[in-house]
């Protein structure tokens, strides 16, 4: 019996208060009933866009990215998860209650769900899982529970100090925190041997892996939702673009990740394999990390705008993701998020004689060497376009392409200058992007403004929500207005399969970018 459930791609992963009262009302859905299930069997190959970390296989240290999930969602279970038709599905936890007063959240674990060595899932496993988180907003977390208890092995109770109405959204859906990790074996095995052999509670376990080339995984079928259908995953690392492709043509892959441009139309027309677009989470934007440093021409309003109104955003996005990336104008908060602000239309503008004239009354008529441009080196084609457009009107900025894993750990430790290209993705609503991006000690945040800061904190404990609707669109409009962050689009994700795909899983999870639930997936026949 195949789950039904579905959301098309561009369904609006949007997560309120009202949902999690809801879901917890009706103690949300028991383990499924299966009939007797065959034997998972053969084995589908991706080709991945990026190169597979090791600090991917471990929830612990999230880094605020939504590639780890790409990962998580094998080889790990959360308490609570995104999931197809559900912005907030009950997984390890079978149901979840949260207190009238917003103080506390009480969650119930399935009875039966096991780890990949035959170990039960137990409450001590969810706290012991909790407290060695140390990954992204690990402060916060920390600074906002009080204490989490265990009354039993499957009871476990959050006490928060104060009323936050995204709770659930940071502990189950932004962070790591709430993925589980079995607490005798990490203990056994330590950090460092817990990321070469890790054991989850996820639908697949963990074989092997070769760094930088490729990550075996294998069906387990005591899954508690239901058995996988296919035996082997294997996700290889085939950087280049080109590489990916040729791979899927000559079935050495079944799915491949991002193909853009010319290579995404020879996809769409080549017999036997299949386009596979997405408008996902993910959005694109410039950061300027020098704009609170007064000596640095990004710290003038009118440099930043300039950079804005180079930007031909309609040109890249059809050059590149064939026209199916969504031009918004908000450069952090994703179209479909709860409490998204959409921009006036001049926020996302194209216009080089208006940039040249900013340029020119903020000191700047012949323009100026803006150094690196910052970027994750699968997405550099973006950027090679963007440093185009800065040139064209004075802005001149050299292209340094980072690998992903790199990359991320320069931006969080506040490391770059000049720009940087950024890609928000993280699961969240708007209020999660601003905490990461905008305020004092986000993590991706180099610097703040006060009144910012001011109004994140007053929407924290904003429990009506029309309210805290007003505030977090008020901080979005500052945003814009001052250019903190140059929008470029939220991106569309480009993806192609084989011939032997049966149930590829893209756009399941609404605005996931990857294949997902792999327990869904199946082969032709």
């Amino acid at each position: 019996m195949a789950d039904r459930r579905g959301a098309s791609s561009d369904s609006a992963l949007v997560i309120t208060r009202r949902d999690v009262l809801a879901a917890a009302s009706v103690g949300l859905a028991i383990a499924p009933a299966f009939p007797a299930w065959a034997a998972a069997g053969g084995q589908l190959t991706w080709g991945i866009h990026v190169s597979l970390a090791p600090v991917w296989f471990e929830p612990a240290e999230a880094s605020g990215i939504i590639t780890p999930f790409m990962v998580f969602y094998a080889l790990h279970d959360a308490m609570v998860k995104p999931m197809p038709g559900k912005a907030l599905a009950p997984s390890l936890a079978e149901s979840w209650s949260a207190a009238e007063d917003g103080r506390s959240y009480e969650f119930l674990l399935r009875d039966g769900a096991k780890f990949h060595n035959g170990d039960p899932v137990t409450a001590e496993d969810v706290k012991f899982s909790f407290e060695r988180y140390r990954g992204t907003a690990n402060e916060l977390l920390k600074q906002r529970v009080a204490a989490v208890e265990t009354p039993d092995a499957r009871h476990i109770r959050f006490q928060l100090k104060e009323p936050w109405p995204d709770f659930l959204l940071f502990y189950a859906t932004m962070t790591g925190a709430g993925w589980i990790v079995p607490k005798k074996y990490v203990e056994k095995v330590g950090a460092d041997g817990f990321k070469k052999a890790p054991i989850g509670a996820g639908p697949y376990k963990f074989v092997s892996f070769n760094p930088g080339v490729e990550l075996v995984l294998e069906a387990f079928d005591p899954y508690w939702r239901k058995p996988p259908s296919v035996k082997t995953l294997v996700f290889r690392v085939i950087p280049d673009e080109a590489t990916r492709l040729a791979a899927l043509k000559r079935g050495e892959v079944d799915i491949a990740y991002s193909i853009r441009g010319e290579l995404a139309e020879d996809l769409r027309n080549t017999p036997g394999l299949s386009l596979k677009p997405a408008l996902v989470q993910g959005v694109f934007c410039l950061y300027f990390p020098d704009q609170w440093d007064p000596k640095s021409p990004w710290h003038d309003e009118r440099v930043r705008r300039a950079a804005s109104l180079a930007i031909d955003r309609k040109g890249t996005n059809d050059a590149l993701t064939l026209g199916y990336s969504k031009v918004t104008g908000n450069p952090i908060v994703p179209d479909g998020y709860e409490f998204f602000w959409q921009p006036p239309p001049e926020a996302a503008a194209y216009d080089p004689e208006k940039a040249k004239k900013l340029l020119a009354e903020a000191g700047h008529p012949g323009g100026f060497d803006a150094g690196d441009y910052n970027c994750d080196s699968s997405y550099a084609n973006i950027g090679e376009a963007v440093v185009d457009n800065l040139a064209a009107v004075g802005i001149r900025a050299r292209l340094r392409p980072v690998e992903r894993a790199a990359f991320i750990k320069e931006y969080n430790e506040k490391k770059f200058k000049n720009i940087i290209q950024a890609g928000p993705g993280a699961f969240g609503n708007a209020a999660t992007r601003i905490e990461a991006q905008l305020v004092k000690g986000g993590t991706f945040s180099y610097g703040s403004y006060p009144d910012i800061d001011e109004l994140y904190q007053q929407q924290t404990v904003e429990l009506d929500r029309a309210k805290r609707e007003a505030i977090l669109h008020k901080i979005q409009q500052i945003m814009t207005e001052r250019v903190i962050y140059a929008p470029i689009w939220q991106l569309a994700f480009i993806n192609g399969t084989g011939s032997r795909v049966g149930e590829s899983g893209f756009g399941k999870i609404a605005l996931f970018p990857y294949t997902s639930p792999y327990e869904d997936i199946t082969i032709k026949g």
